[in-house]
């Protein structure tokens, strides 16, 4: 039988060096890997390059690694909800690699299939295929780095040539997701929303490491219900369903029959 079970959150990230590249699950903070997170943060690596949808929030999530400075290069599709994140791209602090969400999860995927690259749609006609978008800044707020223009080609699409633009897959040296159930053989499970970006930031990893809510044996998850093989992850850590989770924006209204309702 092989155990990929490691004891501690903290030995399942030690040998993760500094520069390394990461995949990590996620959307929001919905399916945070926040454990493997906060010991990557306690051993200190740093030089990051990070491929995620997002940088969690100020102080939370990868967020905790970004107010370190900790990380050197973000690849993600939203900016949003993290005012540092924004401060230290505009600074020319950060790199950024922006990528439309759809074609970033197509990115993941296709790293972890072998595909080399492929040809979508998206961003046709705009900075993505023709290059220009801001990737650095300077101290005074001037480019410093631009993207790249694309290869772009046309297609017959149903009796018509369209334009599509040529995207590289993504592969990573490490993944860090979140699952909520897990066995020792790596199998996961994730929960509703939480699956997110989670199966396709493991499958680009060449050393995936999930942190899982419970730990089963093997044999105890029914394989239709397994979202991801084990094939595609290294170590399974448990971290228990006690573990923080937080919200990114919290709406409320007032209970019914209270005034004003």
């Amino acid at each position: 039988m092989i155990d990929k079970t490691w004891a501690t959150a903290a030995d399942a990230v030690a040998d993760i060096p500094d520069g390394a590249s990461l995949a990590v699950g996620g959307f929001g903070l919905s399916g945070n890997p926040s454990q493997l997170i906060e010991a990557l943060l306690a051993q200190g690596t740093g030089d990051l390059s990070v491929v995620s949808n997002n940088c969690g929030v100020d102080e939370w999530g990868l967020g905790m690694l970004l107010g370190a400075r900790r990380i050197r290069k973000m690849t993600s599709s939203y900016v949003g909800e993290n005012k540092e994140f924004e401060r230290q791209f505009l600074s020319g602090e950060l790199e950024l690699e922006l990528t439309p969400q759809g074609t970033l999860a197509e990115k993941l995927r296709a790293g972890g299939s072998g595909i080399a690259a492929f040809y979508t749609q998206t961003g046709v006609g705009t900075q993505v295929a023709e290059g220009g978008l801001p990737r650095r800044y300077n101290a005074d707020g001037s480019v410093a780095q631009a993207s790249p223009a694309k290869d772009v080609r046309a297609f017959d699409v149903d009796g018509e040539m369209k334009e599509f633009v040529l995207e590289e897959a993504i592969r990573t040296d490490y993944a860090l997701v979140h699952a909520a159930v897990g066995d020792r053989h790596g199998n996961l499970v994730f929960n509703k929303a939480a699956r997110n970006f989670n199966p396709l930031a493991a499958m680009a990893g060449r050393v995936c490491i999930a942190q899982v809510e419970r730990l089963v044996e093997p044999g105890e998850l029914e394989p239709d219900a397994i979202h991801l093989p084990g094939v595609f992850v290294h170590r399974v850590v448990e971290v228990g369903v006690d573990i923080e989770k937080r919200i990114e924006r919290r709406t409320v209204r007032d209970s019914v029959g209270s005034e004003g309702v």
